[in-house]
């Protein structure tokens, strides 16, 4: 399993109490890809921008995709950009290739028959793998995970991050979260004033 997709069970393991957002995962779903791009030789970082490297990508499919849409040309991509442009609705390619490949199951929510779907990973090598580098506080998982909200109390004592390429994606990756939720803070403001106009004095 790659980074984004222990990412990925660790954040719907949490339960639909704590729930992450779908675009706030997919943005640290993007991080993780670019990540383990990085650990593979795939990509370098200079500065604020992705810079493919001389390696090949890790021999995995969603992590294939992503090398493939690297901006090759000078004077490449802000990491920022890649972020919001790979990470354009990932959860939901993350979630339908693990469903795929049979590392999640959808389940009824509620007593009811008819309550709500949702997902869940299944007991499998993959998912005690994730469960594993979670409990063991693996410093670049715990970092992604705390960005979308899943920190389980335990931010104080994360060992911090070694490499600087890995520390500037996860500045980026919450930097993209914070601004995702000025945006959804602004449309809600702007909705209330929406409908204030319309109900009148």
């Amino acid at each position: 399993m790659t980074t984004a997709k222990d990412l990925f069970v660790i954040a719907i393991d949490q339960g639909p109490e704590h729930a992450v957002g779908q675009g706030d995962l997919s943005l640290a779903l993007a991080g993780a890809e670019l990540i383990d791009l990085v650990g593979a030789g795939a990509v370098t970082v200079d500065g604020d921008r992705v810079v493919p490297g001389g390696s090949p990508a890790p021999d995995d499919r969603l992590l294939g995709q992503a090398a493939e849409r690297l901006t090759r040309q000078p004077p490449y991509e802000r990491i920022e950009d890649w972020l919001w442009r790979r990470g354009r609705d990932l959860a939901a390619v993350y979630q339908t290739a693990l469903e795929e490949d049979g590392e999640l199951t959808r389940k009824r929510g509620g007593r009811l028959s008819f309550g709500s779907e949702r997902v869940e990973p299944v007991d499998s090598p993959s998912r005690r793998r994730a469960a594993d580098r979670w409990e063991a506080k693996e410093p670049v998982l715990a970092a992604l995970a705390s960005v979308v909200g899943v920190d389980d109390g335990r931010s104080g004592d994360e060992p911090g991050l070694d490499d600087e390429a890995v520390t500037t994606v996860v500045a980026a990756v919450h930097d993209a979260v914070m601004e995702l939720e000025a945006v959804r803070q602004r449309r809600t403001i702007e909705n209330a004033a929406y409908a204030n106009l319309w109900r009148g004095p």
